[in-house]
């Protein structure tokens, strides 16, 4: 096996403490060959399709790699910017903040790096990059709120399969989820009343969620649970009723069944029974994304009016607002409480010992 090294390391290097956040990732740029390039890394992934992989392999490289790279591409063309996929950028400006409020907070205790799980920067990119830095104790925050095996435990597949080909290895912390992490809830509460504050409320207020296949929970996998208490308690911090605030999923693929309510049916059964206005907010998406600008935004949006409905609002994702940036950094704090209280250790004897012994770094 061949071993990945950290070329800056060196003996007596200071301690220092890594944070990488992750997100799902996005191609490179908005075209047929890029978005192909990246279907086919993420609908690899035996986390997200569990279909034996012979059969899969025939349909993902016979079917679906031969059409719907170019539907993909039209949809990302619609949410494309000059800072390029919304998803990258975001997740770019939420590292930053972190790493600004660790510098004031900490010193240069902490490095932050962010990464994607499928495209770039990739997590080994994220990795590395720590590790240039002198990192050896790294914690890993997937930005998923509600954990899902195809999003949080893929990270993790990801980030193990980087660690086994290092000789040297960080102490390892790994956040799963923070689907009721009181600061998360109420940066979420409080986008909605900033909301509320300025347009209004709705007659419904729609909490969209990812949808996962029916399947997934039948296996065990808790998203479903974990989105369910996050709207319990959102409903319960806005002071809403079961009929006032709803709990949707969207984003199916393929033909099973995925997890019921589907947001688009919901929308346009709302309509058609007489509700002129709603909201829609998407607590499991830490950044806006093609889910949430064209498919919330524009294609939902379009089901709602279409239908009969008169007042329709997408309320953003938290992004790199303040109020998310303090829910992350303390709920990060929370993780390594104890790396941050340590006083630093002084590696100078063991660096003498080991050059030494003949170490030329």
């Amino acid at each position: 096996m061949a071993y990945k090294g950290s070329p800056q390391f060196t003996h007596g290097q200071p301690q220092k403490i890594g944070v990488l956040v992750t997100n799902l990732g996005t191609p490179d740029a908005p075209t047929k060959k890029a978005l192909r390039r990246y279907l086919k890394e993420f609908l690899s992934d035996p986390r997200v399709v569990e279909i034996p992989k012979p059969i899969w392999w025939l349909i993902l490289n016979g079917i679906i790699l031969n059409t719907r790279p170019e539907k993909s591409a039209h949809a990302y063309q619609s949410v494309w910017t000059e800072r390029g996929s919304p998803l990258l950028y975001h997740t770019e400006d939420q590292a930053k903040a972190l790493a600004e409020r660790f510098n004031s907070e900490h010193g240069d205790k902490v490095e932050v790096a962010f990464a994607m799980r499928y495209g770039k920067p990739s997590i080994n990119d994220g990795v590395q990059q720590l590790m240039d830095k002198g990192v050896d104790r790294l914690v890993v925050l997937p930005l998923y709120p509600q954990y899902c095996a195809s999003t949080s435990a893929s990270t993790l597949d990801k980030l193990s399969d980087d660690l086994r080909r290092r000789r040297w290895l960080p102490q390892l912390r790994f956040i799963s989820h923070y689907h009721d992490f009181g600061p998360y809830i109420e940066a979420v509460a409080n986008s909605i009343e900033a909301h509320w504050a300025e347009h209004g409320r709705a007659e419904k207020l729609l909490l969209s969620f990812h949808g996962i296949p029916k399947r997934n929970l039948k296996l065990g996998d808790p998203y479903f649970c974990e989105c369910q208490k996050t709207a319990r308690l959102l409903r319960e911090r806005l002071g809403l009723d079961e009929k006032q605030l709803l709990t949707t999923f969207q984003s199916r693929f393929g033909k099973a069944e995925w997890l019921k309510p589907y947001t688009d049916a919901t929308l346009k059964k709302l309509a058609k029974d007489g509700v002129k206005s709603v909201q829609v907010v998407c607590p499991g998406f830490s950044a806006d994304c093609l889910e949430t600008i064209e498919e919330i935004g524009v294609e939902n949006r379009g089901y709602f009016l279409e239908g009969g409905g008169e007042r329709y609002e997408y309320i953003p994702a938290l992004n790199a607002s303040s109020g998310h940036i303090d829910a992350l950094y303390q709920l990060i704090c929370q993780n390594m409480s104890d790396w941050l209280a340590a006083p630093l250790e002084n590696h100078q004897p063991q660096a003498a010992l080991a050059k030494a012994l003949g170490a030329k770094r």
